[in-house]
């Protein structure tokens, strides 16, 4: 079984698709094979990774995997992303489509939280990890995760609101373990990304973040254009120029993420 982390926070624009994408691309150059599962309807994370939806005849996706309420039947639903780096290959995907939202809905069905942890049940022996990528919210979606999940990570931008609402991530997720059925959950930790020294508030939420977390900040990832391009054009960091700092910030994360969570 696949180490499985939930990367969320309880706000939205807190950089949880950009932390799940590039952390997927830096394990996958030091030669992990790692899942995506993408639980946000919005899609972001499936569409980074060079996912293309096909009106014309659906694939099967995140959607599908927790309707079906079927052990193992994510097997059926993981894809190759689009990028076309060597290290593309060792990532697959089980992307998300707006239709996701329909589960989200049926929360008070019986035992739907429990639903993804099923479909993922032997279906991800042949990886090394899977990062769970969260909606903005701590609803049924994220909690679908966390009942699936070994861990979970939170992300943020230096800014009040979105270390307050990481906060209430870490928060929920440790006091819920027990009530979703998974009482061994942990959270591992959390990164701050966005920032600008530059900005006297980063500097000051920061200093914040690393009160209110400890050794639990994982590290800083610098605002940069490049990355918000990267994610735009959905493209991996190594086809993007004069990218060197921002691929070795996320290559000293992916260190730390293997360090804190080995594989199974």
């Amino acid at each position: 079984m696949a180490r499985r982390v939930a990367i969320g926070n309880n706000k939205g624009g807190a950089k949880k698709s950009t932390t799940a994408v590039r952390l997927a691309e830096a394990l996958a150059k030091k030669g992990k094979r790692v899942g995506v599962a993408d639980l946000d309807p919005q899609g972001n994370a499936s569409r980074r990774l060079g996912w293309v939806d096909d009106p014309d005849s659906p694939p099967l996706t995140t959607s599908e995997a927790i309707e079906a309420s079927a052990e193992g039947v994510a097997s059926q639903v993981w894809q190759p992303i689009g990028w076309k780096a060597e290290y593309a290959s060792r990532i697959v995907l089980m992307p998300a489509r707006f239709t996701l939202e329909d589960r989200a809905v049926e929360a008070g069905q019986k035992g739907a939280w429990r639903r993804l942890a099923k479909a993922l049940r032997g279906a991800d022996d042949h990886l090394d990890y899977v990062l769970m990528d969260c909606p903005p919210s701590l609803g049924h979606l994220t909690q679908l995760a966390l009942a699936a999940a070994h861990y979970a990570l939170a992300t943020t931008e230096p800014e009040y609101d979105s270390v307050e609402a990481a906060v209430r991530y870490r928060d929920f997720v440790e006091s819920s373990g027990e009530d979703l059925g998974n009482p061994d959950l942990k959270f591992a930790g959390v990164i701050v990304s966005g920032y600008d020294m530059r900005i006297g508030a980063h500097v000051g939420q920061l200093d914040g973040a690393r009160k209110l977390f400890g050794d639990q900040v994982w590290g800083i990832v610098p605002r940069r254009s490049l990355i918000t391009n990267a994610d735009e054009y959905a493209q991996p960091l190594s086809e993007v120029n004069d990218s060197s700092e921002v691929r070795g910030v996320f290559e000293l994360l992916a260190d730390r993420f293997v360090k804190e969570i080995p594989a199974a």
